[in-house]
């Protein structure tokens, strides 16, 4: 709606909904004045009961239309039921339940056509359900009820009463209530598609936290070493607690997991786990990342802006390679660690904070404290309760079990078929020292489920770092081309054994080879065939 400025009494020509209209009447001027007013009302809302309760208000004050009355389908019962009605009591909007073609307003919303009723107190069809009258027989009341539409299909109805009156014109009501009802409508549906939508959200953010919360459950971490048992045993006794956690160890062996399962399986669980790595950002932008800044705080800050500690407030805050921070933001970190509260970079109002820290590092803090380039005092502050992450090359049991995870993980995640890795990869993978821990071996993994186009992973499959010479030696090789080329060859051969249980005949046709040679390879590499037969593969 378009309002188009007007004087007295020249000027009366308005738009209303894109027609141009000549206003003749005040009482014109008034309605549309009303309309405006409520225009406003029903956009400025996105809560239905709220924004339909102020234009029934409105609607009372400016026009004298008294019990204005918003009725809408229960889309899971099917009935008619009071959204709103100005001046009436909860208990008696609970009465105004109505099933379609019930009563004035059921007949409306059936029909999808006005109804007039000049006076209640004569009109049988007319319920008084809810009470809200008193006793009708002794008033003159006038009853005007419009569907509320929504295209061709009618969602509910909008009803007033009027003061018996000589004068009063039922025709522009109905025009006036009719113009309301369309806006009505309109605000109804786009707030109830605000809602579904929010309700979404809310469920999908629900099923996500439930997610998480499953997906880091101490059970759920692969692993079955003695070493990694010891980590889930202190895991157990710290996780309910509010000990600040220091997790040592090596780049990629599972820092940042731990945490997240520290924080998933204690009573902070359903609130944020928020991360920071430390060795990411520059001293300037840390400190500013860690405690917010507020508007105006240094160049480009044109707005206040909430650190991680207030992002994290109630859950953990996760400190990655904290052994990277600068003195400077070391003695700020150290002030919230002890009190509990902070300052925003350029800003003098003190904020609490309860939040669980965990920090994480792979650098050795024993010897910084001791160069002096890691404060003693904070280092006391974070190694509470210290876990120390073993490096891969220190869990060999758990490296067959993680490729197995990693193979199903991302033979899952690019739609192959790939069921197992051959003998020669698992030797490689098992004899490999794996400077990067479980990450390393996770790229790896996921680079073999790329370039396999067979059901099993090979050792040419893997990255040529786990074929260096140092690893072809442990499996008693050279690394002279020859030798590469039988270590392929042996590799080959074993695969194919595997795949028909042992049986040299189908193995070197799968092979494309004669039986002969195949025959006088398994006597070269001294393949043991009996290893292959069926039940045994």
């Amino acid at each position: 709606m378009v309002i188009v400025d007007c004087h007295w009494p020249e000027h009366r020509e308005k738009l209303i909904l894109g027609q141009r209209v000549i206003l003749k009447t005040d009482q014109e001027l008034a309605d549309l004045t009303c309309l405006y007013e409520i225009t406003k009302a029903l956009a400025s809302s996105i809560d239905l009961r709220e924004c339909l309760e102020r234009i029934m208000a409105i609607l009372s004050a400016e026009t004298g239309m008294s019990n204005g009355t918003v009725t809408i389908i229960n889309p899971v019962t099917g009935q008619l039921e009071i959204e709103v009605a100005h001046g009436m009591t909860a208990e008696a909007r609970s009465r105004g339940k109505y099933k379609i073609g019930e009563g004035i307003t059921g007949r409306v919303v059936a029909s999808g056509a006005p109804i007039v009723v000049p006076q209640i107190s004569e009109e049988p069809l007319f319920l008084n359900r809810t009470k809200s009258r008193g006793d009708v027989s002794r008033k003159t009341i006038s009853f005007i009820c419009v569907p509320v539409k929504h295209g061709q299909q009618t969602i509910g109805a909008l009803s007033i009463d009027r003061e018996d009156k000589k004068g009063v014109d039922f025709e522009k009501d109905l025009q006036f209530l009719t113009v309301l009802s369309g806006l009505v409508a309109q605000t109804v549906v786009r707030i109830q598609a605000v809602n579904e939508e929010r309700e979404r959200l809310q469920r999908e953010n629900k099923q996500l936290k439930r997610e998480l919360s499953g997906k880091y459950q101490f059970e759920h971490i692969v692993s079955n070493s003695s070493r990694m048992q010891e980590v889930f045993e202190m895991m157990h006794r710290v996780a309910d607690s509010t000990a600040t956690v220091l997790l040592r160890g090596q780049s990629g062996t599972g820092k940042t997991l731990i945490a997240k399962a520290l924080h998933y399986n204690s009573k902070r669980a359903r609130e944020p786990f928020v991360v920071v790595n430390c060795s990411a950002l520059p001293e300037t932008l840390l400190e500013s990342e860690l405690f917010g800044h507020e508007k105006g705080a240094f160049t480009g800050a044109n707005m206040v802006k909430k650190g991680r500690f207030e992002l994290a407030e109630g859950g953990t805050l996760f400190l990655d390679e904290i052994g990277e921070l600068s003195q400077n933001v070391q003695v700020k970190l150290l002030n919230v660690i002890q009190d509990r509260e902070f300052q925003r970079l350029g800003g003098t109002r003190v904020i609490k904070t309860n939040v669980r820290l965990v920090a994480a590092t792979n650098k050795d803090l024993e010897n910084a404290v001791a160069v002096g380039l890691f404060r003693d005092d904070l280092y006391y502050r974070l190694n509470v309760f210290p876990i120390y992450l073993p490096p891969l090359r220190e869990r060999r049991t758990d490296v067959l079990l993680l490729a197995d995870f990693f193979l199903q993980k991302y033979s899952k995640e690019n739609n192959k078929d790939i069921r197992r890795i051959s003998t020669p990869a698992i030797d490689l993978l098992m004899q490999y020292h794996w400077p990067g821990n479980v990450r390393e071996l996770e790229n790896c993994m996921e680079r073999a489920v790329l370039i396999c186009d067979d059901d099993s992973i090979k050792g040419y499959h893997l990255p040529p770092s786990l074929q260096t010479s140092e690893s072809v030696n442990n499996l008693g090789m050279t690394s002279s081309f020859a030798s590469a080329v039988e270590h392929f060859e042996q590799e080959l051969i074993v695969d194919a054994l595997k795949k028909t249980g042992g049986n040299q005949t189908k193995a070197a046709d799968l092979l494309s080879t004669s039986l002969r040679i195949i025959n006088y390879k398994i006597g070269k590499y001294n393949i043991d065939i009996r290893q292959f037969k069926a039940g045994k593969s």
